[in-house]
């Protein structure tokens, strides 16, 4: 599992907060979102998917997040993070003094919501001690990668990559076969949002596929997919 595999449920009786939210996390690569209006939806809703996260509001037509937190921890120790337009520093205090993992108030930057959701996610499930062991050689068709001299050689001869490509490619290939979105990749190779890197990531995946394509106006395993992003392709056979 990598992480915008991770469930995440979002209790929020707002609905266009929750249809913006959704939206972001969308967009930023996470594909398993869930949402709840209520404390009672939003348990139903836990009990049944179990997911990674939970991002909680505190006001509720039928009660308050502080409870439904309670309830949420009777039954497993997954994260919370309080989503209120509270800001009174009692509130912040008394939800992360329950254990909630953090506490953000509306209004709030989309980037620092997805800051804080992917600084939980990377702590809890995806520590140094947890993390698989990172491949040292990918091999595309003729072509072998080495990600530890960043350098790619086919027939003997060997051309280097950027910083910028290496980390691009080690991102397609921690998801290979996958659509990574153009958010997820912007946040991994530049720590930052789509928004005003659009023709920059385009020159970097063309330099890319120029070092590692037979013929790059045609690739063969950087793989467009309209709108959404890019996929490296697997090897025929590969699950």
């Amino acid at each position: 599992m990598n992480l915008y595999d991770c469930k995440i449920l979002l209790i929020d009786d707002n609905a266009e907060l929750v249809s913006m939210i959704s939206g972001i996390l969308t967009k930023s690569g996470f594909e398993s979102i869930y949402t709840a209006g209520s404390c009672s939806s939003g348990l139903e809703v836990f009990l049944k998917e179990e997911p990674q996260l939970v991002i909680l509001d505190i006001m509720l037509p039928d009660g308050d997040g502080f409870t439904l937190f309670r309830r949420l921890r009777e039954q497993s120790q997954v994260p919370i993070l309080f989503l209120s337009a509270r800001d009174e520093d009692n509130d912040r205090l008394f939800g992360l003094g329950l254990g909630a993992d953090d506490y953000i108030t509306k209004p709030f930057l989309p980037q620092e919501l997805l800051l804080r959701i992917h600084a939980i996610l990377k702590r809890v499930y995806f520590s140094s001690v947890q993390l698989p062991k990172e491949e040292k050689v990918l091999i595309l068709g003729k072509r072998e990668v080495s990600f530890e001299n960043a350098q790619v050689t086919a027939e003997g001869i060997s051309v280097s990559l950027t910083a910028k490509e290496l980390l691009l490619l080690k991102k397609l290939n921690q998801n290979r076969g996958k659509i990574v979105t153009f958010d997820a990749i912007c946040q991994a190779v530049w720590e930052d949002s789509y928004y005003g890197y659009e023709n920059t990531l385009m020159v970097h995946i063309r330099h890319l596929r120029e070092k590692i394509e037979e013929d790059p106006s045609h690739p063969v395993w950087i793989q467009t997919a309209r709108g959404l992003g890019y996929r490296l392709k697997k090897e025929e056979g590969q699950r």
